[in-house]
């Protein structure tokens, strides 16, 4: 019974956060991208250049991003929750300010990663 009452209450939470559930794609198709470009690495030169190919067209380079942001928020979403096990940040003011920060740390951090990384 609490079984089904966890389950229920997460797909609650599920339809009434889409953004949870963006995360959580983003984060299982870069996660897919990137398993298919290690494991052509190893199956052979054709595979991997094939998976090359697709790692780095637009679309893969787009995938990734997404992957990055994703990671972003979730690590940034982590540390508001050691805040929250700490008692701080639990009214609706203080908790809307950091949601804010959370999005706009995310994208900055993403950004930071593009200029690091690819550029």
């Amino acid at each position: 019974d609490a079984l089904l009452a966890s389950c229920e209450a997460a797909a609650d939470c599920r339809q009434r956060h889409p953004r949870l559930r963006a995360q959580w794609q983003a984060l299982l198709a870069g996660l897919l991208l990137i398993v298919w470009w290690l494991v052509a690495a190893v199956a052979g030169p054709r595979a991997f250049a094939q998976a090359d190919w697709v790692l780095r067209s637009w679309l893969g380079y787009l995938v990734l991003l997404g992957s990055v942001w994703a990671l972003w928020y979730h690590f940034l979403a982590g540390i508001r929750h050691f805040f929250y096990d700490a008692g701080l940040l639990l009214n609706r003011q203080d908790a809307h300010q950091v949601s804010w920060f959370i999005i706009v740390g995310s994208v900055v951090l993403t950004v930071l990663t593009l200029i690091l990384f690819v550029f």
